[in-house]
């Protein structure tokens, strides 16, 4: 596979993100406010590639769909948890914000897909 081929290849583009999230979510300092904040993120960080996965074996067209509206709506939750943890611990802003932008490019992406499908 070629390298431009690599970068859209969804199923591990989507793991990376998740391995990314929780080598992330390890160097948050706990607390009563980050400990909820940190559970979120983590489900749904990983989340979008486990449900990517579910997609690609869909039962059926409307399953894909629905699964891929999925990936679409973690994506996003995950843009929400990194922003908040941000808020909470500033000098996580730079180790975050790859990872920000990797969530709003793969919700732009299944938002796509989704959109594309009857």
């Amino acid at each position: 596979m070629s390298q431009t081929n690599k970068k859209y290849d969804l199923e591990d583009r989507t793991a990376k993100f998740g391995e990314g999230i929780l080598k992330f979510c390890q160097k948050i300092p706990r607390s009563p406010i980050t400990d909820p904040l940190i559970t979120q993120l983590v489900k749904a960080g990983t989340s979008v590639g486990a449900n990517y996965s579910e997609a690609d074996d869909a039962e059926s067209k409307l399953d894909f769909k629905h699964k891929i509206g999925i990936c679409k709506k973690e994506a996003r939750e995950s843009k929400h948890f990194i922003r908040m943890i941000v808020i909470v611990v500033p000098n996580l802003k730079e180790d975050a914000r790859p990872l920000w932008q990797e969530a709003k490019e793969l919700n732009l992406i299944f938002n796509s897909i989704y959109k594309k499908l009857p």
